[in-house]
């Protein structure tokens, strides 16, 4: 696996991209979460459309807003087909990242984002499921940030992962990339 690494890194962002996606089958899973309505929401409610999930929180002062930023331009770019993907946002900070506050956040970047939360034993398994690690910093202090996984999961229709985007791509390059996957299956 170490080689496979260094490889990639070697190779730059398409190497990158490939060790994203050399592993799709092991990532992903069954979810029940919470929206901003408080309404029970699982993968299965996203049957028969495309997503693009992304985990953060609210309280992120630069790749989050960044990543959602962009990715909701990317999707306006893709002009009919953006309209058929789904992009969701689910909180690791369920303590600070609220309904009203998800509500709040999302709604100034597109009011299509589905926000997504629920109990810290809830998010449990689905950043398990996503190889998502978490880690907040300094607990003592209201303002705390939390390291997390930031990568973009693009999941088809049948709720399969169909490939990973990596937060650091432009608007053109994140539509590119979105518009191969939807073309790959």
């Amino acid at each position: 696996m170490l080689a496979m690494l260094t490889l990639a890194l070697l190779a730059g962002a398409a190497g990158f991209r490939w060790l994203l996606n050399s592993h799709q089958n092991t990532i992903g899973g069954p979810y029940e979460l919470l929206d901003t309505q408080q309404r029970r929401v699982t993968q299965a409610n996203f049957r028969g459309h495309y997503t693009v999930l992304y985990f953060g929180y609210t309280h992120c002062i630069d790749i989050c807003p960044l990543t959602l930023d962009t990715l909701s331009a990317a999707l306006d770019r893709l002009g009919p087909e953006g309209r058929t993907i789904v992009p969701i946002f689910i909180s690791v900070d369920p303590e600070r990242d609220t309904p009203a506050v998800m509500r709040n956040y999302l709604a100034r970047f597109s009011p299509r984002i589905v926000g997504l939360s629920g109990t810290p034993d809830q998010l449990k398994p689905v950043l398990k499921a996503f190889h998502v690690t978490v880690h907040r910093r300094d607990t003592k202090v209201p303002d705390y940030l939390i390291d997390h996984t930031s990568i973009l999961y693009v999941i088809d229709r049948q709720n399969h992962l169909v490939g990973m985007i990596p937060v650091d791509d432009n608007v053109e390059q994140m539509a590119t990339d979105l518009a191969r996957l939807l073309h790959k299956n």
